[in-house]
């Protein structure tokens, strides 16, 4: 008796083992996967600096032209410029070197991103029933589209709006903006990284609605909260102007309204499956 108990235990030791073998393998293919696409942005340093990075400063970008249209059509000129007023220094020996690195390995974080959601739902798939894997099977698709859709989003609004508010905040005409590289980097990074999570959000209440967690009725009840805290995101990750919040805001409030039709689809599946069971 004491034999039995002792092997029952080591091989659920041993099965516990596996499966953190397993998932260090996953986490190691998704490494491996992130640091050859960030090799790839680091030897393209001319492409992801003076194109993507350094765009939403100059005068000729997409949504500075689209918002100078818009602004002239009703009459305003305050998002038409020539030249946005501050420039870009590095004042640290490894400066420049480190923003290098570190954007490379963001930009492989984004480009990798799908192959990084394929690595965790192998991990995770083995563990649900065939019909949960069956209805989940475009979750990788989904979720890679709606991040996509966000990091463009914090791209070219979120960014060229905070950029144009900050670099051309002053205090006084006697002070000039001479922003640190690593400042404006992360300012960029921040807003395409948060918009891009900010967007999964349907996805995320597919699965609590999944796990019962969240009911369309909850997130019905709580709609006015949830739009308190759209506000307060919207704040953070843009400057404190109320166009910029709003513009942001508009769509996040449209994802959960998404996000509610979504939660109602999962819970009507639930009970038809219910009901068939029953009957």
């Amino acid at each position: 008796m004491t034999k039995r108990i002792t092997n029952k235990s080591v091989e659920k030791e041993m099965s516990f083992l596996d499966h953190l073998e397993e998932l260090r393998w996953h986490l190691i293919r998704a490494t491996i996967a992130v640091v050859l696409m960030a090799s790839i942005a680091f030897i393209a340093k001319s492409f992801i600096f003076d194109v993507l990075l350094l765009g939403p400063k100059q005068a000729d970008f997409p949504t500075y032209r689209l918002l100078c249209k818009a602004a002239r059509f009703i009459g305003m000129e305050s998002f038409c410029f020539e030249e946005l007023p501050f420039r870009i220094q590095s004042r640290t020996m490894a400066g420049q070197f480190s923003a290098h690195i570190w954007t490379s390995i963001t930009a492989g974080f984004i480009v990798a991103f799908p192959y990084v959601l394929y690595e965790f739902w192998k991990f995770i798939s083995p563990g649900l029933r065939n019909e949960e894997r069956k209805t989940s099977r475009g979750f990788i698709i989904v979720a890679s589209f709606l991040f996509f859709i966000g990091v463009l989003f914090g791209y070219y609004v979120v960014t060229p709006l905070s950029i144009n508010f900050l670099g051309s905040y002053k205090v006084s005409e006697q002070v000039f903006n001479d922003f640190d590289l690593s400042s404006y980097i992360s300012l960029v990074r921040a807003s395409v990284l948060a918009s891009g999570l900010i967007f999964e959000l349907p996805i995320i209440i597919y699965f609590l609605t999944k796990i019962g967690v969240v009911t369309p009725e909850f997130l019905r009840k709580y709609r006015k909260f949830a739009l308190v805290i759209v506000l307060i995101i919207s704040a953070v990750i843009t400057p404190p102007d109320i166009a910029s919040q709003v513009i942001v805001a508009v769509p996040v409030v449209i994802l959960y309204e998404i996000s509610i039709y979504i939660s109602k689809a999962v819970v009507r599946k639930q009970k038809r499956k219910a009901k068939a069971n029953v009957n």
